[in-house]
């Protein structure tokens, strides 16, 4: 492809992504096709001779858009979000026309610094202490992970990287049930093991970590010649927006000498809200903190945050330096590849300038509290319907609903009708072992007519399965 080629297929498709967005609410939110719809149309095998752009970009035009489920769309309601707003989306059509590799400062020197700069920003609108330094992840599941590793290799005297795990007695690692599984897959590669997760019970209205409980567990542990390493707490939830009291098993944590990892990966975003911070109050006294600017502030994925305590006892845990990575002659610089799993590094802090600077903080603010305020009006009148209860009250802009129409079964039919209508998106959840709806507003562009139509296909659609 020449410079003109590229030119005008830069051109073409950055129209066809302004056309897309503008016409998202005339789409389904979920893809409509069958499993396998998508792989019948494409080839068995890549062509033996090259084919031009305009063959290749009609077929993306009748094979892909159709297949896909629209996570930009304004009336995703799942999950939790995946936004790239459009200042975001422009700054990675940058990112991939420079495409540098930024693992190490002499590889870009601008990505590493302007990632220093836009992660301190970040640091300061959560209101978080001067004590933390920070480094762009791709995901939580990578943060949580290298959290793991940092705590393993702390409890473990520094040698569980030389030695293995078969050498020492069992390393333990406390969590509530409301965690990620993320928090279990960091266990399974640490390998320290899902038997030596241990579960801790909730209490509270927020199904927060019991403190006591905690201690108990940790001290049980001590007497039985195991080694505990580190504590993972959660602000928000997957399933219903739990959030552990973290002043307090914080309080525990440092009575044992543990570490402790914080996951706000959905939640953090909204404490860039100060009325919100009581959600995670005593966070200050974490090792590790992750939040995704890809779920809730509006960063393209991939974009992970993660605030670190003590940045050297990462690097220590992560860092392998073969001559070939030395960059000789700069003291005191950071090669960000070093606080990661991961060797290669997009430029993701690119991304970020740009949101923060379109957007302004007070811009996100707006964004988010009109999420939180619109779920809990939509949660209001759910409750207020005769056939529907709250299942568990709105943390943020996330609550869950069961219809009174029947049982497990049902719901769980009542949210395949709701997507295969294709107007909303819903996922479910288990609360205390039976079926329950979530709703979470968060899409970047949702408006309140949005939670509006959330509202009345919800409703019609259940009094039509009644």
């Amino acid at each position: 492809m020449d410079s003109e080629e590229f030119r005008q297929w830069s051109r073409t498709v950055a129209d066809w992504g302004a056309d897309y967005r503008a016409g998202l609410r005339e789409r389904p939110v979920r893809a409509q096709t069958k499993p396998g719809d998508i792989a019948r149309q494409i080839d068995a095998a890549a062509p033996e001779a090259g084919e031009t752009m305009e063959a290749i970009f009609a077929d993306f035009e009748r094979i892909i858009p159709d297949g896909l489920t629209h996570w930009q769309h304004p009336r995703f309601f799942a999950y939790f979000p995946a936004n790239a707003a459009p200042v975001s989306v422009i700054a990675d059509y940058l990112v991939t026309s420079v495409a540098a590799q930024c693992m190490l400062w002499q590889t870009s020197p601008a990505a590493t610094e302007l990632e220093t700069r836009v992660v301190d920003w970040l640091r300061q609108a959560l209101g978080l202490p001067d004590g933390f330094a920070g480094v762009i992840q791709d995901s939580a599941s990578t943060a949580t992970l290298a959290a793991v590793l940092v705590m393993r290799e702390r409890a473990l005297g520094w040698k569980g990287n030389s030695e293995g795990l078969s050498v020492h007695k069992a390393v333990r690692v406390y969590a509530s049930k409301q965690v990620h599984t993320s928090i279990d897959r960091a266990i399974w590669i640490s390998g320290i093991g899902e038997a030596n997760l241990v579960r801790i019970p909730t209490k509270g209205p927020l199904n927060g970590m019991d403190p006591e409980a905690l201690n108990a567990a940790i001290k049980a542990d001590l007497a039985a010649g195991h080694i505990p390493a580190g504590v993972i707490a959660c602000t928000g939830g997957t399933s219903i927006g739990a959030c552990d009291p973290i002043r307090a098993v914080a309080e525990v944590v440092k009575a044992h000498g543990l570490y402790l990892h914080v996951d706000a990966a959905w939640a953090g975003s909204a404490m860039i809200c100060p009325e919100f911070r009581t959600l995670w109050d005593g966070v200050e006294a974490a090792d590790s903190i992750v939040f995704n600017p890809h779920k809730w502030l509006g960063a393209n994925f991939d974009c992970s945050v993660q605030f670190i305590r003590s940045p050297e006892d990462q690097v220590r845990t992560l860092a392998i330096q073969p001559e070939y990575l030395k960059t000789h002659g700069h003291d005191g610089i950071i090669n960000y590849s070093e606080w990661s799993v991961p060797l290669g590094r997009r430029f993701r802090a690119l991304k970020l300038w740009f949101l923060m600077r379109y957007h302004g903080l007070e811009g996100l603010r707006t964004m988010i509290r009109n999420h939180v305020k619109w779920s809990v009006e939509l949660a209001e009148r759910l409750a207020a319907e005769p056939d529907f209860e709250i299942v568990s009250e709105p943390v943020l802009s996330l609550f869950s609903f069961r219809h009174k129409g029947g049982g497990d079964e049902h719901n769980i039919a009542l949210v395949n009708a709701i997507n295969d209508d294709g107007r909303i998106y819903l996922t479910q959840t288990r609360v205390e072992g039976h079926i329950a709806i979530r709703f979470q507003a968060g899409q970047f562009e949702m408006t309140r007519d949005d939670a509006d139509t959330a509202f009345t296909v919800i409703t019609e659609i259940a009094r039509r399965l009644k």
